[in-house]
């Protein structure tokens, strides 16, 4: 066994030096950066929506919820929304984006 395999983190915290321990520590700091990549994702897509909205651009707001509504769907698959938290934005950010295309269609 390497002896880099017991050395302690960077972070000054001390943790058992098993090795199924420093295991799960590498895949708890790969999975960590993968969820964060995808909540930024999310949240990325949530704030053009906004955006688009705010502007009162019909058109861009209505192909931005699309692509919304599919990081938001991809996201609970993936476990970083609930189904119920998903459901809830795509139902309020449609109905703005209905609100939005009636007032101009008026």
């Amino acid at each position: 066994m390497p002896a880099s395999h017991f050395q302690e983190k960077s972070s000054g915290t001390t943790m058992a030096n098993h090795v199924s321990a420093l295991k799960r520590v590498r895949q708890t700091e790969t999975k960590t950066a993968v969820n964060r990549a995808n909540r930024s994702r999310v949240r990325g897509s949530l704030r053009a929506l906004r955006e688009a909205i705010q502007k009162g651009d019909v058109k861009a707001a209505g192909e931005q919820y699309r692509a919304t509504a599919s990081a938001l769907d991809k996201s609970v698959q993936k476990g970083i929304l609930h189904k119920n938290t998903a459901s809830r934005y795509k139902s309020r950010l449609n109905a703005r984006v209905k609100a939005l295309s009636t007032k101009t269609a008026a």
